[in-house]
Order: C-alpha cells, then structure tokens, then sequence
C-alpha cells in the first residue's frame, strides 16, 4: 500500500507489498524488498538498496551522499539486509569508491539517531543503542551490541559477539568475544553473558576467557602473548579467529585495564 502523499520516482524499484506511508520521498535509483514498511517522512536516496521485510521509522534518512569532501559524485550504495530495523532519525550514508558501499547486516537494530558513515560494513544480528555513531571506513561483526552514545573512529575494527558499554570512545580494534568499557577503552572482561545466549557451552566461553586472560590479564605484550596463545591452546574456530584478527589489525587493539 502506498499512500498518495507519498513521493516516488517513476523508475524506483519497489516490491508489491510494501507499504509506503504519507510524505515518503523515494528517489529513482532505489530498490526496496517485500514486506518492508516505510514510516512517514523517510527519505531513501539514489543508491538504497532494502532488503525483505524491513521497518524504517520517521525520520530516517537512507543512502545520502558521504560526508567526506573526497566524494566526487561516485556511483555508490547503502545497502540494508532482511529484517532490519531502523528507528527514527537514523541517517545511513552511501559508499566512496573505496568500498563502492555501505552495508548493514540482516536481522539488525539500529535505534533512534544513530549515524552510520560511509562505507562502514556492518554484519548480521547486531543491536546500536540510541545515539551510537559510526565514522566512515569502520568493519563491524556479527552480533555486535552497542550500548547508548558510542562512538567509533574511522578504520576501527569490532570482532563478532562483543559489547561495547554506554558511551564509550572507541579509537582502537575491538577484538570479538569482549566486553570493552572504561577511558581509555579497555577490556572488561568476556561476553559471557552474549555468548551463553547464543548457545555457546560452558566450555567453550571458558576457552574464550583462559585465552582473553593470557593476551589482557598476564601482563604479557601482545606479540608473545599471541606466541603463548599459539603454543598453549589448540587450534579452534574461536582460538583462530581471535588470533587472526589480532595479527591483521591496523590500528591496534584496545589494551588490558591494568595496561591502559
């Protein structure tokens, strides 16, 4: 159902069943899913691309330019996947050519005034609080929770299943499993909690802890904790993961409290 207050550029894409309420304004190179709802004054601009079944509140604003003075008009997208939630006045910017998009996950929440920047990639099942803001160029996991006013430097790195705490200034790559708090950001401990929800065993969050406790808590730097790491515990999907996000970050990960 579209409503006829609405605005929608002849050549938009949008599937049957959608519903369009009053004052939507839809621009032309736009494609828009089955099922989704699109609540009373949202602008979706050139480059948006909605998944199935999604829900954008009033106010949203989807797909505009970056916000970066090196944008010279590029063809670019902001991508949103299926089930994905977007409450009011969150503002989602389009790609630069050095990622040509900007991507959020299926089966996320993003509350009311979130910004996510310029070809930030965002995974599947992640939940930002109100006020969270994103710079341009961030990687962001699975199963990421953000609490209130969080806010992340560009070209950081957050690892699968971790927690972020209320806000908190995120200049460093985040490792995946953590819980991350206090200024400086620190580590705070496993995402136990997360994980046990997500039907890790009990054995396997102990892993997570005894390695975490190695590289944050044993006071050893991070280049013989991570040999530690190697030699001492068998090679697991986590163990790995853990390791190669490790190796490959660029800007460093956050330190252990005691070490900030």
């Amino acid at each position: 159902m579209i409503q006829p207050l609405a605005y929608i550029h002849p050549q938009a894409k949008i599937a049957n069943n959608v519903v369009i309420d009053p004052f939507v304004t839809i621009h032309k190179d736009v494609e828009i899913g089955e099922g989704t709802w699109i609540g009373s004054n949202v602008t979706i601009m050139d480059g948006a691309r909605i998944g199935k079944n999604c829900r954008i509140f009033p106010g949203a604003v989807i797909s505009a330019i970056p916000q970066d003075l090196k944008f010279k008009g590029e063809n670019t997208q902001a991508v949103l996947g299926d089930n994905t939630t977007i409450r009011e006045c969150v503002t989602i910017n389009r790609g630069t050519k050095d990622r040509w998009r900007t991507e959020v996950g299926s089966n996320c929440l993003l509350m009311a005034y979130c910004h996510v920047a310029h070809d930030c990639v965002i995974g599947d099942n992640c939940i930002f609080s109100n006020n969270t803001t994103i710079a341009g160029h961030v990687t962001i996991g699975n199963y990421v929770v953000l609490a209130g006013m969080v806010a992340i430097h560009q070209f950081c790195n957050i690892g699968s299943h971790t927690f972020v705490t209320g806000g908190s200034l995120v200049r460093k790559d985040v490792p995946p499993y953590v819980k991350a708090a206090r200024e400086p950001l620190s580590y705070a401990g496993i995402n136990s909690v997360g994980l046990r929800r997500r039907g890790f065993s009990d054995d396997k969050i102990n892993e997570i802890q005894d390695i975490y406790r190695t590289l944050f808590i044993k006071n050893s730097n991070v280049t013989k904790a991570m040999a530690i790491i190697e030699a001492d515990f068998r090679p697991t999907e986590e163990r790995d993961e853990i390791l190669n996000f490790i190796q490959s970050s660029q800007r460093g990960i956050m330190k252990g409290f005691g070490n900030s």
